[in-house]
């Protein structure tokens, strides 16, 4: 049986204010909880017998064993599964240098915490290993941002911090950014390294930022000089945009390619 007062710490989660003070965050979810398991220290698990039974040796500061009435009352999900897990946030090292070798994204002021968790997605598909923010991100530990991950939050680092002054300090690096009035990215070139910066859903990029953005991109619509919806959903031209640059990689041959 759960008690009460884990019931309150695990739904006490949910608030950035107590993820702060413990260093913890949650996850839920038979698929999300295995698969992020090997990945980061558990504090505490709580899970159905049948899961528990189903998943070997689990290694965790404190394993409870719960009804379906126990997941529901500290379930954060409209429809509860089988196991919820408390673990401990990793505290990654922000690399400079390892920036400089690969493609990285970098989200300003993104705030939809389903954008933030497909983002992370899309940066594990395409094997882009840092994700750096700006403070007024969305937090990555919050769950529903955790849930939208799909478990890429376990092998995607994601960093927050002033992010002039990040990209002053790696001014000599291509900084690509999503702009309406971008050249369009089909046609430009593109580098095996560097920062791709998506902006905010509804203000785009924002000035400071926008001042260290040396190339600026545009996903053109179909066919062109047609009437269209306004933009795109960050995270779709995250896709995009993402998949144009692994494509060039691959693509040694293209003209457009820069290597």
């Amino acid at each position: 049986m759960l008690s009460k007062s884990k019931i309150k710490y695990i739904r006490s989660l949910a608030m950035k204010k107590f993820r702060n003070e413990t260093g913890c965050f949650l996850a839920e979810g038979n698929k999300l909880v295995r698969d992020i398991l090997p990945y980061f220290e558990c504090e505490l698990l709580v899970a159905k017998p049948s899961w528990m039974a189903q998943q070997g040796d689990l290694r965790a500061g404190e394993l409870i064993a719960v009804d379906n009435n126990d997941i529901e009352k500290a379930s954060l999900l409209k429809t509860p599964q089988d196991v919820i897990a408390v673990f401990k946030q990793p505290d990654y090292l922000l690399d400079r240098e390892e920036l400089k070798q690969d493609l990285s994204l970098v989200l300003d002021g993104v705030q939809d915490p389903g954008n933030m968790g497909t983002m992370v997605r899309l940066a594990d598909w395409f094997g882009i290993k840092n994700i750096i923010c700006s403070p007024d991100t969305v937090d990555i530990f919050n769950p529903k941002t955790v849930q939208a991950t799909m478990g890429a939050i376990a092998r995607v680092k994601v960093f927050y911090t002033e992010l002039p002054e990040l990209l002053n300090d790696l001014k000599d690096l291509p900084v690509y950014g999503a702009f309406l009035e971008g050249n369009n990215i089909y046609e430009e070139s593109l580098s095996a390294n560097g920062l791709i910066v998506m902006g905010n859903e509804g203000k785009g990029i924002s000035r400071p930022v926008a001042r260290y953005i040396s190339r600026k991109l545009h996903i053109p619509n179909y066919p062109a000089g047609t009437e269209t919806t306004e933009s795109l959903n960050v995270a779709v031209a995250t896709a995009i945009t993402c998949s144009e640059f692994r494509r060039r990689r691959n693509s040694p041959n293209c003209p457009s390619c820069a290597q």
